[in-house]
């Protein structure tokens, strides 16, 4: 097979390279998958620079994210629930190459007229905004919803899913590009964040100027958004794409009776197992209800194992909006 493989950590994307590489070996409860698509994540980065917190050890395939077709199914089972032949997505070390191996738990299927692009880039943002929204955040109609750093992965997937239930939805991003993007993705409004005066004009939105409901909040903008937020008010601590831990003077809290609460959907395996079925049957009913829409970005297409680099430089240099995902060609020109 054809991979990126990582022998010693590279300084950035450009020093990334496709080799031929031996097919990968399954253990007993993995499957092959013929890999159509991969999705692109700000923790590839930083783990081909042995900065995350999930290093293998040496030498190891780079990628996570993926989409494709099934090519063999796990030994110890005879009755696999993906024969041989399915579309499937999922998440799995080893996603920038032709093949990939990945455990049952870690795949699901192909939503019915989704392609492997979209899909490919379905499995980390789709559960992490759900799980944020709905199973922490008890988002209901009627609800307004802040939702930072809006034409990201997490955030495209946040406003949807926000608007599905029922919520009025402020969208930030910092061009006018993404603020568009939030604005076709359902944002009822929209607010460059550049400004310093964002959290008043987010108030200034809502009914009486009471603030807002919920914060889905992947950037680091928790401080601030205390400023905005309304008596009772759930703030969600998704990520800090700002690069920074902010550290936040607690009696804002206190004055507002505002909820500051975590989401760590990939804890979710080890401390929650059976949250996730329930989580994904949600996203999939959005899915065949119409709500719920891939988020690739499209400005720019990415063909080929090689554009790999492209692509991660392009997202690590915040050009983008959505999921980055690259498309990767198989012989036998299945649908893409």
């Amino acid at each position: 097979m054809k991979g990126i493989q990582v022998a010693q950590y590279v300084k950035g994307p450009k020093e990334l390279q496709v080799t031929e590489l031996s097919d990968p070996k399954p253990s007993p409860d993995q499957y092959v998958i013929e890999v159509h698509a991969a999705a692109t994540n700000f923790f590839d980065i930083l783990q081909i620079q042995g900065k995350y917190q999930n290093q293998p050890p040496f030498p190891w395939v780079s990628g996570a994210e993926f989409s494709g077709v099934v090519l063999s199914t796990p030994a110890n089972t005879k009755s696999p629930k993906f024969p041989v032949g399915s579309r499937v997505f999922g998440g799995s070390q080893g996603a920038y190459a032709t093949k990939v191996c990945a455990a049952e738990e870690q795949l699901l299927p192909v939503p019915e007229g989704w392609s492997f692009t979209d899909a490919a880039g379905l499995f980390v943002t789709a559960p992490t905004s759900y799980g944020a929204l709905v199973q922490r955040a008890g988002v209901k109609a009627g609800d307004w919803v802040l939702v930072h750093a809006a034409a990201g992965g997490v955030g495209l997937a946040a406003v949807q899913i926000a608007k599905a239930f029922g919520a009025t939805v402020i969208a930030t991003a910092g061009t006018a590009r993404k603020l568009e993007v939030a604005r076709a993705f359902g944002a009822d409004h929209v607010v460059d964040y550049r400004d310093a005066s964002w959290p008043d004009k987010v108030r200034k939105l809502t009914p009486k100027g009471r603030g807002v409901d919920i914060i889905y909040d992947p950037v680091g903008l928790v401080d601030k958004s205390t400023k905005c937020v309304a008596w009772n008010g759930r703030i969600l601590v998704v990520g800090f794409a700002a690069g920074s831990i902010e550290k936040v003077a607690m009696n804002k809290v206190l004055l507002k009776n505002i909820s500051i609460v975590g989401i760590h959907w990939g804890a979710y395996a080890k401390f929650e197992r059976e949250s996730i079925p329930v989580v994904w049957q949600g996203i999939m009913k959005l899915i065949a209800e119409g709500k719920f829409k891939g988020t690739v970005f499209s400005d720019k297409e990415y063909v080929g194992l090689e554009k790999i680099p492209d692509a991660l430089l392009a997202l690590g240099g915040r050009e983008t909006w959505g999921k980055v995902v690259v498309k990767i060609p198989q012989s036998g020109g299945a649908k893409l």
